[in-house]
């Protein structure tokens, strides 16, 4: 089958509604309370923004003032329900880019990160739906996260950090928490990648160090990277 995209017809440049950067700014926000729910602090998105924390200010002024975030100063940020949904659909957009250049254009795994950083700003619905469907409509990403449905709608699959087995649990490996490229490529190098079933052989009590066996392999992972890996039991 082939494929082509003409992405320039497709690609919207930044309007008044919503610009790049306040894109980035929401997805930072949507990551960051993704797991405790609880208001984001300025410097904790400028800490992922790499930015000074009155730049961050300025810009949640902006997105409070469009209403896609609630602030209170001094308490931190929470997106609104509209916010939510314009963070999930760049997720979205991010993941399936990623699906498309690993499964079709050959990419590794660590290295579609920083391109899909910049193909999830182009906004066409028609665009992302058909690619989409081009791609039989996949579940998780290159990394093994959840790709949101249109509507906004995630699978949740029940995973535990490899940090937090036991001796002798085992599991396959069904993502990572980390996607820096340097994460990546150790895993790579060490043979751990998605769908790898991982069993727990020894936990070093001083150093939380991990000895596993991944598919008849002894290897040996830090606390460090154990608490990035997800697995499924």
């Amino acid at each position: 089958m082939h494929f082509f995209l003409d992405l320039s017809k497709h690609l919207v440049r930044p309007t008044k509604m919503q610009s790049f950067t306040e894109e980035n700014y929401l997805k930072i926000i949507y990551h960051l309370s993704e797991n405790n729910h609880q208001p984001v602090q300025t410097n904790a998105i400028a800490e992922k923004m790499q930015t000074r924390a009155a730049s961050v200010t300025d810009m949640i002024k902006k997105l409070a003032d469009k209403e896609l975030i609630d602030y209170k100063k001094y308490q931190g940020v929470k997106l609104t329900e509209k916010g939510k949904l314009a963070a999930i659909n760049i997720v979205r957009r991010h993941r399936l880019w990623e699906v498309f250049l690993v499964e079709k254009l050959n990419f590794k795994w660590d290295e579609v990160h920083d391109i899909a950083e910049e193909l999830e700003h182009i906004r066409s619905a028609e665009l992302i739906e058909r690619l989409d469907e081009f791609l039989a409509f996949p579940k998780n990403d290159p990394h093994g996260d959840p790709i949101p449905d249109k509507q906004g709608h995630f699978d949740q699959v029940p995973f535990v950090k490899l940090s937090k087995l036991k001796l002798r649990d085992h599991g396959l490996i069904m993502g990572v928490s980390e996607h820096s490229s340097a994460f990546l490529k150790h895993l790579e190098k060490l043979g751990m990648t998605l769908g790898k079933d991982v069993k727990v052989i020894t936990i070093t009590e001083f150093d939380g160090s991990i000895e596993l066996l991944v598919e008849e392999k002894h290897i040996s992972v830090t606390r460090e990277v154990a608490k990035h890996i997800l697995i499924r039991i």
